[in-house]
């Protein structure tokens, strides 16, 4: 018998969230949404189809982590912490190696929107079963919108042709008229022995760099100096694109990585979120606030910064990032 592991993936500080989303509290911890947090209802969601639960964060995020799982009632998980980011594929190899061969691992990000129910419920069972017969498993979203924000894998009848980097719109319009190209969630679901022969087929200095640090790894905490000998590399990269033991889940649930305010936007408006006439939204500011010659703008309000950001322009919001790392790195700590 296979148990069943759910892998919390927690890395990552929310750039394009800036400024809710900061380095001391990226955003699958900010209640934005609801009572709970992203990382929270990632928790809750996949409660019943895993028998123990492994989470996968850096150092900096752990207090945080452990905050949410205390508020949530959990006091019995694997406490994997990375001594600094190293991306995906290292993340899951260090879930792979405190596993058993044939533990099966359902690997999730901690801040995606996902609606539970019979859709997703469907969805997992189906890649558990696939899993099972010793394959790699991904999760591919049926796209309603020609979307720039999102990678995507064609498919032909559960078998994945290629993976796609984030498109231009008009390439993203022509994958929607094609049928046959789903958006990248993400999400995976494999056997750890599998993944691990995987890695080490594709990328072999990942596997062995990753394997030394885990052996070197003081009660699952893994050491600095051998965690940078890692290269930093997407699962995507290492392993899913290269290998052939893929298949994907074609999934009908609704879904959104929460990776930009046009998403924040478009789910807390079917949420019921005042909008104004011309679609322009406030977030984090109880002032009124009026909008004069602008649609479909989102003002976010925090106690040291506001950003006022175009919803379709929303992607850029990690240049404005990317600049105060350089210059003002006080307002994103």
């Amino acid at each position: 018998m296979n148990n069943i592991l759910h892998v919390l993936l927690t890395g990552g500080v929310g750039s394009r969230l800036w400024p809710l989303s900061r380095k001391s509290r990226p955003k699958q911890y900010l209640e934005l949404f609801s009572d709970k947090s992203l990382f929270e209802l990632a928790v809750e969601r996949n409660r019943k189809f895993t028998q123990k639960l492994m989470v996968v964060g850096n150092k900096g995020n752990r207090q945080l982590s452990e905050a949410s799982l205390k508020k949530s009632g959990i006091t019995e998980y694997v406490d994997i912490v990375e001594a600094t980011p190293r991306n995906t594929a290292p993340a899951i190899a260090f879930a792979a190696f405190a596993a058993k061969p044939e533990d099966i691992l359902l690997v999730t990000p901690a801040d995606h929107i996902i609606k539970s129910g019979e859709a997703y419920t469907e969805a997992i069972e189906k890649a558990i079963e696939i899993a099972k017969n010793d394959n790699l498993v991904t999760f591919g979203i049926q796209p309603n919108r020609p979307e720039t924000g999102y990678g995507y894998i064609e498919h032909e009848q559960g078998e994945v042709l290629s993976f796609r980097e984030k498109p231009n719109e008009e390439t993203a319009k022509e994958f929607l008229r094609r049928g046959n190209f789903l958006w990248n969630s993400g999400m995976f679901c494999f056997k750890a022995g599998v993944f691990l022969e995987e890695l080490e087929k594709y990328s072999p200095r990942v596997f062995e760099k990753s394997r030394i640090a885990w052996e070197e790894a003081d009660d699952k905490h893994l050491n600095e100096k051998t965690s940078l000998e890692i290269p930093a590399i997407s699962v995507d990269y290492a392993v899913m694109e290269k290998s052939e033991r893929i298949k994907v889940v074609t999934s009908n649930f609704e879904w959104s990585d929460m990776g930009s305010f046009e998403a924040v936007y478009d789910y807390m408006k079917a949420q019921g979120y005042p909008v104004d006439e011309q679609g322009n939204m406030q977030i984090g500011s109880d002032k009124p606030v009026f909008f004069t010659g602008l649609k479909n703008s989102i003002l976010v309000n925090t106690n040291d910064a506001v950003l006022v950001v175009n919803k379709e322009s929303s992607q850029a919001v990690k240049e404005v990032y990317q600049q105060l790392e350089k210059n003002q790195p006080e307002l994103i700590k």
